[in-house]
Order: C-alpha cells, then sequence, then structure tokens
C-alpha cells in the first residue's frame, strides 16, 4: 500500500487542478458534496469547511448557516474569494489559506466540520482530524465524504495498482475506513454515527462523527 502523501506534492497538484477544478471535477463530485452539505444543513450553525476549494459548495448551503472555507492552495482560495465577492453567498463568512495540520481557530469554536474528498489526500489525516475535533463544539459534527478503499474483490486489486501512479496527481485511492474508525476510538469522546453509500453508484462513502459532551463522556467511563 502507498503511503501518505506530502505537503509539497499537493500544493504542485492543487495549482494545477484550480483554473480547471469546476469543470472537471464539479460534476463527479456533486452527489458526495451536496449530501455532505444536506448533513452539515441538518446539524446547522457555524460550519468549518475543510479543503474548500474553489468553493463550489457555497451553493450547496444556505442562509441557516454560517460558512468559513479554508484551503492550503492559494490559488483555490482565489477563485473561492471570486465567488464570495459575487455577492450571491452572504453566509459565507470567510475563506483563508490555511493548513488544515494546525488549524487557527481556538477550541470549540464550530457547530459542525466539513471536510469533502480531503480526508485521504491530507499528509497526515489522524492530525486533521485531531484538528478538526479540536475545533468542533461538544455535541458537533465531523462530516466526511470520500472515495474509500476497496477492501476486498476486484475494484481493490485495481485501487492497489492504481495507487503506485496516483500521488503525483494529488489522489490517494487505497484508504480504507478501517482507519476512520480506528481514529476515533484511539481519540475518546468522538463516535462514528453512521456511515453510508452515497447514491447513485456508491462510489463514495459519507461519514459522520459526533463529539460527545463532557457529562457524556463521564457517564460512559462511570458505566464502564
Amino acid at each position: 500500500m502507498a503511503g501518505d502523501l506530502d505537503r509539497e506534492t499537493m500544493e504542485r497538484a492543487y495549482a494545477r487542478w484550480a483554473p480547471i477544478y469546476d469543470a472537471v471535477c464539479g460534476p463527479v463530485f456533486e452527489k458526495g458534496r451536496r449530501a455532505a452539505a444536506q448533513a452539515a444543513r441538518q446539524v446547522g450553525g457555524r460550519i468549518l469547511e475543510v479543503g474548500v476549494g474553489t468553493g463550489l459548495s457555497f451553493s450547496d448551503y444556505d442562509a441557516t448557516t454560517e460558512i468559513t472555507g479554508i484551503d492550503l492552495s492559494e490559488p483555490m482560495i482565489a477563485r473561492a474569494r471570486e465567488r464570495m465577492a459575487s455577492g450571491s453567498y452572504p453566509f459565507v463568512r470567510d475563506v483563508r489559506v490555511m493548513d488544515a495540520h494546525d488549524l487557527e481557530f481556538s477550541d470549540a469554536t464550530f457547530d459542525c466540520v466539513v471536510a469533502q474528498f480531503v480526508i485521504t489526500l491530507v499528509e497526515r489525516p489522524e492530525r486533521v482530524l485531531d484538528e478538526c475535533a479540536r475545533v468542533l463544539r461538544p455535541g458537533g459534527e465531523i462530516i466526511l465524504v470520500n472515495h474509500l478503499y476497496s477492501e476486498r474483490g476486484v475494484a481493490a486489486a485495481i485501487e492497489r495498482w492504481f495507487s503506485k501512479h496516483a500521488h503525483t496527481f494529488g489522489l490517494r485511492p487505497e484508504f480504507p475506513f478501517a482507519r476512520l474508525e480506528a481514529w476515533s476510538r484511539d481519540h475518546g469522546g468522538i463516535q462514528v454515527i453512521e456511515r453510508r453509500r452515497v447514491a447513485p453508484l456508491g462510489v463514495y462513502t459519507l461519514v459522520r462523527f459526533r463529539k460527545e459532551a463532557a457529562a457524556e463522556i463521564s457517564s460512559a467511563r462511570a458505566a464502564g
């Protein structure tokens, strides 16, 4: 299985993607993107979108939310700022160039953290998830949507072969759900509350985590 991606590779890859991202990736990611945003709208409130890219997801939110977006890629954020300048998305509060491994927000700032097609691409996924959990308020949710590794069958064999060539394009197709599950188990106070395939073809998987309140954690420890 190929190793984790590095920051320099990702910055180069997404600088190349920025001018064509909307046209190429917009239709491909549409179902997964909208599923994640719909789940986030049900939580509502202050939402952090990690890997906001060009702001393609802005139209999937509404005035019941307040969106802050971050991305490692300056060219991507420049395009997101152009979208904001149109005036069509008054609920988008801010977009910034920022490394998801070291979020520049205080603890418990957001009601929901969304990462669409991101967690399988970052250099240290568990570190990014730790940061997402840190800035999330108790009772809030982390919502991920991604293609996750097929653990058996023909699809798994194809993905193992493709992973040898994919990293230069900023892709990591060999990322398993088990890695997310292990993080939630080891982190403490974070539970997987949903895992489902996204229609129509089930290519992508939506995963929701909930951050327990302090009282819930204390109660669980007492029961144990």
